[in-house]
């Protein structure tokens, strides 16, 4: 059962990040990020209960991580092509099993190996396309933001399996929302009052658009499956996270469909290449 909320997650967080994109040419990522992860926080307040102090300074740091991933994230996808970012991203599940060795004793196999070489093949060769495109790795704010947004949802990943070892999925994804929207609303605000004494870093006038409230129901449904997945008796952190970076097939196919973006060729044998290493890792963990 856990696997199917895994899939289900992650055709959701396929069709968010193509929403996310879609917004950005109307409104700026803190206005996105605020109101649709405030209205993500009031679709979830039936379920909250109280808690503990101490589980609260848990889901902080955890709302922490999330919010620097977010916002590093619709950075990159604002300088890059939302193909290039979707591709990079799908490497996130190696690295979450590669420090699951580290922190949690996991050991891989002969096979998983095998499949970590053959992602990392394909971003090195994600980084030969994308400078087809006049992109460069090298300095490239865009693609420092992807690093961030990558490893920062890493560690996010790895202290979900922590808290939810006693922490309901609700109260972990209610209160966590909370903590983000308070977060990116201290961001406006220190944007906001910075603006009066310089006006180039004021936020563009915000433009209601119906896409905010779809990236609301559609990443308030993919964190849901997911976290209930996670917890769920028997539930791998690695597995799940190669099952939800398959988001990448539809983000890409949309993506290339809705934006008509550049190479979309060669990053397709690309992205094959990499979901090949995913799918090794995830047939050598079943």
């Amino acid at each position: 059962m856990w696997i199917w909320m895994a899939l289900f997650s992650a055709v959701l967080l396929g069709v968010y990040d193509v929403a996310k994109k879609h917004a950005l040419k109307k409104n700026d990522l803190w206005w996105i990020l605020l109101i649709s992860t405030g209205l993500s926080s009031i679709f979830l307040a039936p379920f909250l209960t109280a808690g503990e102090p101490m589980q609260h300074l848990r889901l902080m740091l955890k709302a922490v991580l999330v919010t620097a991933s977010w916002i590093s994230g619709m950075i990159a996808l604002k300088l890059l092509p939302i193909t290039t970012v979707s591709t990079f991203k799908t490497s996130r599940p190696v690295f979450v099993v590669l420090f699951s060795i580290i922190l949690f004793g996991e050991r891989l196999s002969l096979w998983q190996w095998a499949g970590v070489i053959v992602v990392f093949t394909a971003i090195w060769l994600l980084a030969l396309s994308s400078n087809k495109e006049g992109i460069s790795f090298r300095g490239n704010k865009g693609v420092i933001a992807m690093i961030i947004a990558v490893f920062t949802g890493v560690a996010s990943a790895l202290w979900d399996k922590v808290i939810l070892m006693d922490m309901h999925p609700f109260f972990v994804q209610g209160w966590t929302n909370i903590y983000i929207t308070a977060i990116l609303g201290v961001v406006v605000l220190t944007r906001s009052l910075a603006a009066r004494k310089n006006p180039s870093r004021a936020l563009q006038p915000l433009r209601w658009d119906w896409t905010i409230l779809l990236i609301a129901v559609f990443i308030t449904g993919a964190d849901m499956l997911y976290f209930f997945s996670l917890h769920a008796d028997g539930a791998l952190l690695s597995v799940i996270s190669l099952i939800r970076r398959s988001s990448v097939i539809v983000t890409f196919a949309l993506g290339a469909a809705l934006f008509k973006e550049k190479n979309i060729a060669a990053k397709s044998a690309i992205l094959a290449l990499m979901l090949a290493g995913v799918v090794l890792l995830m047939a050598s963990s079943l």
